[in-house]
């Protein structure tokens, strides 16, 4: 039996794909990944954004990255994506997918859910559910004809599976407006999960896992009485940081989490344990 149990978690000459890789967890996904030996591809709206971060990335890691731009809710930038990857990298070993929507409407965005517009609806189903079918699609049918398997990681969210709490948003805000838990991203990321459910046993006889990482509530610009209620809701009393979910997504990218596929792995600081 071999002792050097820590190459589990060596993703030495892999590649790697990660939606929403600009975003708050994005880039701390993107860094991990790298750190770690994949080869990452960083996708995002932004494309001079990207690429400038993959130059990044390769020069503080010293494996080749790679940014391009990617609108995952339009099915012709997907396949773009998946065209260039395979041109550049020759193959496709890991999907993280973390792309998702706040809009930039904030007040439709947070809007009461009696009030709430279809139209904000569709648009945030877009990215964050159509997303993420689209991209997974493209890629489990490159990982089937590959015949090596594979991991797909969505990020789905706690309030894909818990109720929000409404006591802990009076005068709660973000970005200086007042928030909520919007009924179109607790519904998104419902999905999320359901979606990896069914991906799991769908490819599993491909050898392709799916899984999705489900944080808790992460610091990210919210107001100090949100933080404050917030971490009062938690069992170790603190709002998540984005470094506390790169553990988990190595472990669920790598072949330490081989036989681990259709679940939901928390990092909530034990919020759902309540």
């Amino acid at each position: 039996m071999s002792t050097n149990l820590s190459r589990l978690f060596d993703l030495s000459g892999r590649v790697a794909i990660v939606t929403g890789g600009l975003g708050i967890l994005g880039q701390q996904f993107c860094r991990a990944l790298a750190e770690f030996g994949a080869h990452v591809i960083v996708a995002d709206l932004d494309g001079s954004g990207a690429d400038r971060y993959a130059r990044e990335l390769a020069r503080d890691t010293n494996v080749a990255c790679a940014g391009w731009a990617c609108d995952v809710a339009s099915e012709a930038s997907v396949e773009e994506l998946i065209d260039k990857a395979i041109e550049r990298f020759g193959s496709i070993d890991i999907l993280h997918n973390n792309a998702a929507s706040k809009s930039a409407d904030l007040q439709a965005f947070f809007a009461p859910v009696e009030q709430y517009s279809l139209a904000e609806w569709r648009k945030i189903m877009a990215v964050n559910l159509d997303g993420v079918f689209l991209v997974s699609r493209a890629v489990g049918r490159q990982m089937i004809a590959q015949g090596k398997g594979g991991s797909i990681i969505h990020t789905g969210s706690i309030y894909g599976h818990l109720g929000s709490d409404p006591r802990i948003y009076a005068g709660s805000e973000y970005l200086g407006v007042a928030i909520n838990t919007p009924p179109v991203y607790a519904a998104s990321k419902a999905g999320v999960a359901g979606l990896a459910r069914y991906l799991a046993t769908a490819w599993a006889e491909h050898g392709i896992r799916v899984n999705t990482l489900v944080p808790g509530g992460v610091q990210s610009g919210q107001n100090a009485e949100f933080t404050s209620r917030y971490s009062q809701r938690v069992p170790l009393g603190r709002m998540g940081s984005p470094e506390d979910l790169v553990g988990a997504l190595i472990y669920l990218a790598s072949d330490a989490s081989r036989y681990v596929t259709g679940q939901n792995l928390y990092v909530d600081g034990g919020l759902s344990a309540w």
